[in-house]
């Protein structure tokens, strides 16, 4: 079944139509978060494309199903090359604050969905656990054996056989014959592995005494491409339409988790794969060392609105490198402001002209199949949000009708006031109080603590004015 919205295919590396292999809905798998941390907006941006490709779908009266993994086994930390080397990443988070290292992955994966809901992020089919399908993913690496596709290394570890695999390195680009050893794959001490591109599929435990399994290999964990394999397969009943991931996934995971899964099932097991391009913010790569890591709750504690967000994401093409700052994430808050406020205002002029918005609907939604440009179908709001022409019913329904597409909460009812307590007022007192003071420190700490009792505050040339959120 055909859908009319085309999308880059990065294996193909050209447009492809999204499609329906069942007949009936499009199956759409994406890499979910490693649940050891707090996503940040580089991620969210990535998890908000299988968000507005499932609204796209739906307006022109497609189905879909989305399943999205939750990496709850952890991964190795990297080293500039990629590799996996040092202490599991969920573990090393448990060590550090003396908790149980579930209890850790628990309360990230609750953070992840809180985030998913603040962006109007609808949920997914289903969000398997890694550490709930082991089962799966053992039975896979079975089959991998029993067709020559995987063997036990020296270290008791099972490996996948990247030479068994012909067509390895369509996806990225990378051929076996041209890597070197320590780029960018699972390393290992030498005498381990038979080829030094081949990667763990289920590694031994060693001295590692939590977060491992039995296995008919011995007690151990699994690696980190199998689980997407295991779980796409298995709960996309054999075959994904689309599969999608930021481009950083691109190698090695996709590569290897493309070669585990045609070996596995003996076809092609995904007909797109789909890669979001890299966010900076305030144009610099986000990295924990240069300190400018953004979360959504820092969006948030700012005052602004999460839609804030969502609308920048909507304003650059998914695999364009975009550039967020927090000039661009004010001026979407504005502009949500405004047309909030102007579609309440709208909605009781005029007749509705039920002709224009099947044609601009229309117009739109081609826009947006053309692989998801979205700028250039919100570049038509804006000139109708100017036009005279037009009723402001009109407008107004519009804006609405787009809305389900956009997800930005446009016909969001502005909340009745409420009476504050005297302990905001305290709040509110000290707040302007500290930033005539110049105590920006105190200033901040008090906007962020005021953003958590529901009150945004924002400062302006005539001083400090707040609403509720």
């Amino acid at each position: 079944m055909n859908s009319g919205l085309f999308l880059f295919d990065t294996k193909d590396r050209e447009l492809k139509e999204v499609c329906a292999n069942n007949g009936f809905e499009v199956r759409i798998y994406c890499c979910g978060p490693t649940v050891y941390r707090d996503a940040h907006v580089g991620n969210l941006r990535t998890f908000l494309l299988g968000d507005l490709i499932s609204r796209t779908l739906a307006f022109t009266g497609i189905d879909s199903k989305l399943i999205q993994n939750i990496t709850d086994v952890g991964h190795m930390g990297e080293d500039f090359e990629g590799n996996e080397v040092g202490e599991d990443k969920i573990l090393a988070q448990s060590k550090s604050q003396a908790r149980e290292p579930f209890e850790i992955a628990r309360e990230y994966e609750a953070h992840f969905h809180s985030d998913l809901a603040a962006l109007n992020i609808i949920p997914a089919a289903a969000y398997p656990r890694a550490s709930e399908t082991i089962e799966l993913m053992q039975n896979l690496i079975a089959e991998l054996i029993a067709t020559d596709h995987a063997y036990v290394g020296g270290d008791g570890s099972l490996y996948f056989s990247a030479k068994s695999f012909p067509e390895y390195g369509e996806l990225s680009g990378n051929r076996l014959d041209s890597l070197v050893p320590g780029h960018r794959y699972d390393y290992v001490d030498d005498g381990a592995k038979r080829f030094h591109a081949d990667w763990a599929l289920w590694k031994a435990a060693g001295d590692r005494t939590e977060m491992v399994w039995q296995s008919p290999w011995g007690l151990g964990f699994p690696g980190w491409h199998i689980e997407c394999s295991a779980m796409s397969l298995h709960f996309l009943e054999g075959h994904v339409d689309l599969h999608l991931g930021g481009i950083d996934l691109r190698f090695p995971h996709h590569e290897n988790e493309r070669a585990q899964s045609n070996a596995g099932v003996g076809y092609e097991a995904v007909d797109s794969w789909v890669h979001g391009e890299h966010l900076l913010f305030e144009g610099r790569k986000m990295s924990k060392s240069a300190g400018n890591v953004i979360l959504l709750s820092d969006v948030v504690a700012k005052g602004l609105d999460p839609m804030a967000l969502r609308l920048c994401f909507l304003e650059n093409r998914y695999r364009s490198q975009m550039d967020l700052t927090w000039d661009s994430l004010k001026a979407a808050d504005s502009t949500l402001s405004r047309w909030r406020q102007r579609i309440r205002e709208w909605s009781s002029q005029g007749e509705i002209d039920e002709s224009f918005i099947s044609d601009f609907s229309l117009g739109s939604v081609t826009d947006i199949q053309k692989d998801l440009d979205i700028p250039r179908a919100l570049q038509q709001l804006r000139k109708l949000e100017k036009d005279p022409y037009f009723t402001g019913a009109t407008k107004a329904a519009c804006f609405t009708k787009l809305d389900e597409i956009y997800g930005l909460e446009l016909g969001r009812p502005k909340e009745t006031k409420k009476e504050l307590s005297s302990e905001l007022i305290e709040l509110l007192g000290e707040r302007s109080t500290a930033r005539a003071a110049k105590d920006f420190a105190r200033s901040d700490k008090l906007r962020n603590q005021l953003s958590t009792l529901g009150i945004s505050v924002k400062d302006s040339p005539t001083g400090q004015n707040w609403e509720w959120r």
